[in-house]
């Protein structure tokens, strides 16, 4: 087999999307969830009620290099797709590509309209993809070139994942499901395969430890995740699996899957797909949980394609470009905010839909503050009910600042002293039990006319302890 990589074009690939990424990373707005690893990263530690601690971290130390802007906390994102297009180029290789073969695969992942979007906002999926493709690609050398020492690259890539996400434990078992159904069982009697799953576990370990100390937080986070939104997600699993990547690619991913399972040697990762799906479609998971997964299939699509007449190989490389057309439009800051609302944009893609309007809802929340006299002023303090809000009033500073949501109850309760709250999104029973009086006193716009979390909050005055808050702040925590 030639193994010979394309890393000229490929590497011209990656750096340019990374360098367009990070040019218009400025563009609009905070997305919630980097409003809160920016809280986060204020406080490290082993692990969060939510998380583990990965992705907060490189927030981390991207403000602390580049500055607290949003291009800064953006970076880790735009690098870790550069990454993730090279690993792709390196999995077509593996799977006997040529130099057409990696480019295609390299330019359809980075104009896939889910990739595009996390390599925009800071996520913790935009850390995790790379992980998830790097381990398959350790597999595939270790099945494919009968290299049994790999299983150490998959277990330290694994181990390093569970820091991010712990969604790589559905590539495991998946693929666990696929060796045991068709094989090939003998690798499951190599030292190599248990050495690298014991390295997997002793890196995980301080993270599992974690979770064992602080009653898996996690579990409880995963089981109310699926109480809300799972019969959504349930539904949307399908339709999102054709989606993620644009029809074009998926496509020629169907293609990959069954260039997979005529291969003896991989087709255990074939058989990854359909449990892994099941496993998230069970547990009410994200459809994109398993992406990683379908970017293995679109890679080793692309080698059959490569394999394709030529006019054939002409008609995919235009359907990829049209697709890709439409995604940078709908994942990319390309439309002016004050138009984002009239287009399909904000149903289209959630990431954008909450990354408008916190300027206005921060000043806001401001001009509420300065409505209290002076007395008042003195000892407010701001209840957030849900991360991204507190991230958006902490980002613009002002003081105070609690919220019972996630990771952030942990980092209450307020002090007795907090007589007089300004709240937004609180649960109403529990703010009914903590104070004597609330009264509303507005409603957020977000002055786009867009339809997201924020719009349409009510700001609420509330004045007067019933209990102390190291009583009543358990009763306003809650997980989503």
């Amino acid at each position: 087999m030639d193994r010979t990589f394309a890393w000229r074009p490929v590497t011209v690939i990656a750096l340019a999307t990374a360098v367009i990424l990070m040019t218009l990373s400025g563009a609009y707005d905070y997305h919630r969830d980097e409003l809160y690893f920016r809280m986060l990263a204020e406080r490290p530690a082993w692990g969060y009620v939510d998380q583990p601690p990965l992705t907060p971290m490189l927030a981390r130390v991207a403000i602390g290099v580049f500055g607290d802007t949003l291009t800064a906390i953006r970076i880790p994102a735009a690098l870790s797709v550069a990454v993730l297009l090279v690993v792709v180029a390196l999995i077509v290789r593996e799977l006997g590509g040529g130099r057409f073969a990696q480019v295609l695969s390299a330019l359809g992942v980075a104009t896939g309209g889910f990739v595009m979007i996390v390599g925009h906002s800071l996520l913790t999926l935009s850390v995790d993809l790379p992980l998830w493709t790097a381990a398959i690609l350790f597999v595939l050398k270790a099945l494919l070139r009968d290299e049994p020492r790999w299983w150490l690259a998959v277990g330290a890539v694994i181990g390093v994942a569970t820091y991010n996400k712990h969604l790589i434990v559905i590539l495991v078992i998946g693929l666990a499901a696929g060796l045991l159904a068709v094989g090939p069982r003998r690798v499951l009697r190599s030292p190599w395969l248990w050495a690298g799953a014991l390295l997997a576990v002793l890196l995980a370990l301080p993270n599992l430890l974690y979770q064992v100390a602080n009653g898996w937080p996690q579990l409880k986070m995963a089981a109310a995740l699926s109480a809300d939104k799972g019969a959504e997600m349930r539904a949307l699993f399908l339709p999102m699996q054709v989606l993620l990547l644009g029809p074009a690619a998926t496509v020629i991913a169907a293609f990959g899957f069954a260039r997979l399972w005529r291969d003896r040697r991989v087709r255990a990762l074939a058989v990854a797909y359909p449990v892994a799906g099941l496993l998230t479609v069970l547990s009410g998971g994200r459809p994109d949980y398993i992406i990683g997964l379908l970017v293995l299939f679109f890679a080793a699509g692309c080698v059959s394609l490569e394999a394709w007449r030529p006019r054939w190989r002409v008609v995919g490389v235009a359907a990829l470009a049209v697709v890709a057309a439409g995604n940078t439009l709908i994942a990319l800051p390309i439309v002016p905010q004050p138009e984002v609302a009239q287009t399909v944009i904000p149903e289209a893609n959630q990431v954008v839909r909450e990354s408008l309007g916190w300027p206005s809802f921060a000043e806001q929340v401001r001009a509420v503050v300065r409505t209290l006299p002076p007395d008042e002023q003195a000892r407010v303090i701001l209840l957030m009910g849900n991360y991204g809000n507190a991230g958006a009033a902490v980002r613009a500073g002002l003081p105070r600042v609690f919220s019972p949501h996630n990771q952030l109850f942990e980092y209450g309760p307020p002090p007795e002293s907090g007589t007089v709250a300004i709240t937004v999104d609180v649960i109403r029973r529990a703010m009914r039990e903590q104070f004597t009086s609330c009264q509303e006193a507005g409603e957020i716009d977000n002055g786009l006319g867009l339809d997201n979390e924020i719009q349409g909050n009510a700001i609420f005055v509330c004045r007067g302890l019933k209990i102390p808050w190291r009583v009543g702040w358990v009763n306003f925590r809650h997980y989503s």
